[in-house]
């Protein structure tokens, strides 16, 4: 091997290693409340609930809270997404009753209070179905990062392209990363417990 072609690996070693390195360094800090990644998701808000009740993020302080960004016509993800999450709070048993989890439309078109209810009443009582005018869907997919786009159907019909992400929130509303839905119901459960 000539000096340039170990200089190249050596190179090549280095940055990888300053990649990898980096990359833990960021995903550490975004799992880390209060830190500035963290505390860049989630922020205030004012909705409406499935039964016309106004809910604020200030409603919200002294429970820690997943929050799920979806929309009631979407075919696969979210209706699977709300079950996984309806597992979890009936693995919590009563305990459910210490933690909330927010249904937010990127619908606000159709998913009216009326709608979300009717929608939610599949699956666990505990998932409050959030809306509002298109302003403050707006407003909370941005301070979530949330993506969320019209993608034209057939017949003037759409669907939602959206972030697929449950958000984890502490009790005082922070960020303190995406929870894990691939793991068993009770593991899961456990898991959120850590944080009443």
């Amino acid at each position: 091997m000539d000096r340039s072609s170990r200089f190249a690996l050596i190179l090549s070693a280095f940055l990888i290693t300053l990649v990898v390195v980096l990359g833990g360094i960021f995903l550490i800090a975004a799992r880390e409340p209060g830190t500035a990644t963290a505390s860049a998701i989630g922020g205030p808000f004012t909705l409406v609930d499935q039964d016309g009740k106004t809910i604020t993020d200030r409603d919200l302080k002294g429970w820690p809270y997943l929050v799920f960004f979806g929309y009631t016509h979407c075919p696969d993800v979210c209706p699977t997404t709300l079950f996984e999450i309806s597992e979890v709070l009936r693995a919590l048993g009563s305990d459910a009753n210490q933690t909330r989890a927010l249904f937010v439309t990127v619908d606000p078109e159709r998913d009216t209070p009326p709608v979300l209810k009717d929608y939610l009443s599949s699956f666990d009582p505990h998932l409050r179905g959030m809306t509002g005018d298109a302003a403050q869907i707006a407003a909370i997919e941005k301070s979530y990062r949330v993506y969320a786009k019209k993608a034209p159907g057939t017949n003037g019909d759409y669907s939602m392209d959206h972030t697929a992400l449950v958000y984890l929130m502490d009790k005082q509303g922070r960020f303190v990363a995406p929870f894990n839905m691939r793991r068993s119901p009770q593991d899961a459960a456990k898991d959120l417990r850590r944080y009443f």
